[in-house]
């Protein structure tokens, strides 16, 4: 059994792993790079491997850090089943065609605009390459193994994070590997906490906050204070927002806040088409998140829906206090953006992050207190106010993903550290060795394993 890593290596995005057993191929994870232009430009390059070799890729979760390259994995030649929990299926029949129709759009604003350096600019892939990517979807239940190629066995367990989300256990001939995927936290509002672990002989973990602990902060009042503090000025508050599972936890704390009457009954407009689909999934999927029924149904009526682009450019004229929740939640593509260049260069505003922002994206620009952002060949000045909440990652910090790792018994023979920024992942490993006594590795991009 081999295993190779060819994204989420030295960064947070690209998840792609090859495991090579008895002659098999199977890929764990598909996702588009995205941040530094470094890293965006593999979504272009030839790939490591040979698509049209694959036996079956297996999914942990929809996020398209994890999901996103699938359609072009297609057009490259790949023929075989997807392998997702239900949810995590149903998550990415929204989340693939919305990032084919982004791609469509963003080249067809290049290709108008003429701010590209190719000419014509165009699309990764498109959302008619998005919609045939999922006719290969097969889905699977938590927990019960699935033979997902000849002597191949995948199962499937709940970790949290976002509906469908899991770790991934591998088996072959008598080794397995267990790949984390994203760990959710253990005290998060919306979803509930990460599963038992299943034995493994490795493991591949995730580090997104690997080197840090998340605030001890109650959301809600740290959300209250930053939206109080803009209506004070009659603001506009613009939330970049991941469409799923942040867009949720959001408007399930604003309905919280405006129902204790903590902050004013402002307007509140969720202007991604993506993350209002996702919505409805919360009812649909109710075991594996913490919220009722009523609950659920008090969070989809806290907003007004925003669906077409004629409906997003009006909020544009908005002149008193409201707030917007738009995706992309780094600030790297789609609506928000738009909203960016109108109420970024007035100082009354709030631009208020609410999740991780990986380095090279507009969002970790914003945290990093940048007076201009490059939006559409243009820069554009950023006066409004710029906070990030600190209590709202749906990522485990270090201590959560210590607690996580802790509970498998026997140890694996090897940990793999991953999905993190340098220090991230370095700090996650050195803490493994001194507590734990594991063997520990970064690996690197394209680096492989030989799995005894």
């Amino acid at each position: 059994m081999r295993l190779a890593f060819y994204g989420a290596t030295q960064t947070v995005t690209g998840s792609k792993y090859l495991l090579t057993c008895g002659g098999r191929k199977v890929l764990v994870d598909c996702g588009l790079f995205q941040g530094f232009k470094h890293l965006r430009l593999k979504n272009w390059a030839h790939l490591p491997f040979d698509p049209k070799q694959l036996d079956a890729v297996v999914l942990t979760h929809a996020h398209i850090d994890h999901s996103g390259y699938l359609p072009r994995l297609m057009n490259l030649g790949f023929k075989g089943p997807i392998y997702a929990t239900q949810a995590t299926t149903a998550l990415c029949k929204i989340l693939l065609p919305d990032s084919g129709f982004l791609q469509e759009e963003q080249a067809r604003f290049a290709n108008r605009h003429g701010f590209s350096k190719h000419n014509p600019a165009l699309p990764l892939y498109t959302q008619q390459d998005a919609e045939r990517c999922l006719r290969q979807f097969v889905s699977v239940r938590f927990e019960e193994p699935t033979e997902v190629a000849h002597g191949v066995s995948a199962s499937f367990h709940p970790v949290g994070h976002l509906l469908g989300a899991a770790s991934v256990r591998l088996a072959h001939d008598g080794t397995s590997v267990v790949f984390s995927g994203d760990v959710g936290r253990f005290t998060d509002p919306l979803m509930k906490s990460p599963g038992p672990v299943p034995a493994t002989d490795y493991l591949v973990v995730e580090s997104t906050y690997g080197d840090r602990e998340h605030v001890d902060i109650d959301p809600m009042p740290e959300l209250a204070n930053a939206l109080v503090r803009a209506f004070a000025d009659d603001g506009i508050v613009l939330i970049p927002t991941f469409a799923v599972g942040r867009a949720q936890t959001l408007m399930l704390l604003i309905a919280r806040l405006k129902a204790t009457g903590t902050i004013p009954d402002v307007p509140v407009f969720l202007d991604s088409p993506m993350a209002i689909d996702a919505t409805e999934l919360y009812v649909r999927y109710a075991s594996e998140h913490r919220l009722t029924k009523e609950e659920c149904r008090a969070m989809c009526g806290s907003v007004m829906y925003v669906r077409t682009a004629d409906q997003s450019k009006a909020l544009d004229q908005l002149r008193s206090s409201a707030i917007i929740l738009a995706a992309s939640g780094m600030a790297t593509g789609g609506r928000v953006l738009h909203h960016l260049k109108t109420f970024g260069p007035d100082a009354r505003n709030l631009i208020l992050l609410s999740g991780y922002q990986a380095g090279g994206t507009r969002g970790a620009s914003l945290v990093a207190g940048a007076k201009t952002l490059r939006i559409h060949g243009q820069e554009i000045p950023i006066r409004a106010e710029v906070a990030q909440l600190t209590s709202m990652s749906g990522h485990a910090d270090a201590s959560e993903l210590m607690d996580w790792i802790r509970r498998f018994s026997p140890s694996p023979k090897r940990t793999f550290v991953t999905h993190g920024e340098p220090a991230a992942s370095d700090a996650l490993r050195h803490r493994i060795e001194m507590e734990l006594k594991w063997k520990t590795a970064v690996p690197d991009y394209r680096d492989s394993f030989e799995l005894a």
